[in-house]
């Protein structure tokens, strides 16, 4: 690591953090009054981080495979604040499973429940189901792409954590096609720390699941196609777990 690259990962930070600022003043006045604005004010911030990213960081986004445009769930490896911003910009009407605290996040948690976004609570797992599966039922007049991660959490490259039932129970509920989603996004931008590093990151929309698999074969077969291809693309960026 050189004290240049770790500076300018530095300076992408604190802009990023700026622009979230400045976009959730700005369109504020949109977005209070209309969905639309909420999302053209998201929009806008994930392609400008994309931008500065490549810009100050050397780090390129790549999207591949086919993102859903109609109604579906979307089951994400997720490594980082990037692969959010990465599938957000890449469908068009995203809603994000989120845990509650984000709520009370300046901006991003109140763009967030504009946007359609369910937060639920982690720390009652039963409870948190059961409230997700009422609160996705409850929108379910507002037609998207419903985002969840199955792990739960950010899980850094080569780290193992388990697959909640959670999002079988909302793809037996919805009768919606599934969209595995994989990545390498946390070997350049970490889970923690200041650093990014330059490369390729990517996320990747895999072929859907249709609806109509038992709970414990989809859970199987979600898990298995998500790990391995996000293995396939890690080792792609020299990861070497």
């Amino acid at each position: 690591m050189t004290p240049i690259r770790w500076l300018l990962s530095l300076v992408f930070v604190l802009q990023m953090y700026l622009a979230m600022a400045v976009l959730g003043l700005v369109f504020a006045p949109w977005a209070l009054f209309s969905r639309r604005g909420a999302r053209l004010a998201a929009k806008s911030f994930c392609s400008w981080v994309i931008f500065s990213l490549r810009i100050l960081c050397g780090l390129r986004c790549e999207v591949r495979g086919t993102p859903p445009t109609t109604e579906s769930v979307v089951a994400a490896k997720h490594q980082s604040f990037l692969d959010i911003i990465m599938i957000f910009n890449a469908t068009p009407a995203a809603k994000f499973i989120m845990k509650r605290e984000l709520m009370f996040a300046p901006f991003l948690g109140q763009y967030a429940l504009k946007i359609g976004c369910v937060p639920v609570d982690r720390g009652k797992r039963g409870a948190a189901i059961a409230k997700m599966k009422a609160d996705v039922a409850a929108g379910a007049a507002e037609p998207g792409q419903l985002i969840i991660y199955p792990q739960g959490t950010r899980v850094a490259p080569g780290a193992t954590k388990p697959y909640k039932v959670g999002t079988g129970l909302l793809y037996e509920q919805l009768g919606q096609p599934c969209v595995p989603v994989a990545t390498n996004v946390g070997v350049f931008w970490p889970k923690r720390g200041i650093l990014r590093k330059p490369g390729l990151a990517v996320v990747e929309f895999l072929p859907a699941i249709a609806p109509g698999l038992a709970v414990p074969e989809f859970m199987a077969r979600l898990e298995d196609e998500i790990e391995t291809q996000s293995n396939r693309l890690m080792a792609e960026a020299g990861f070497k777990g």
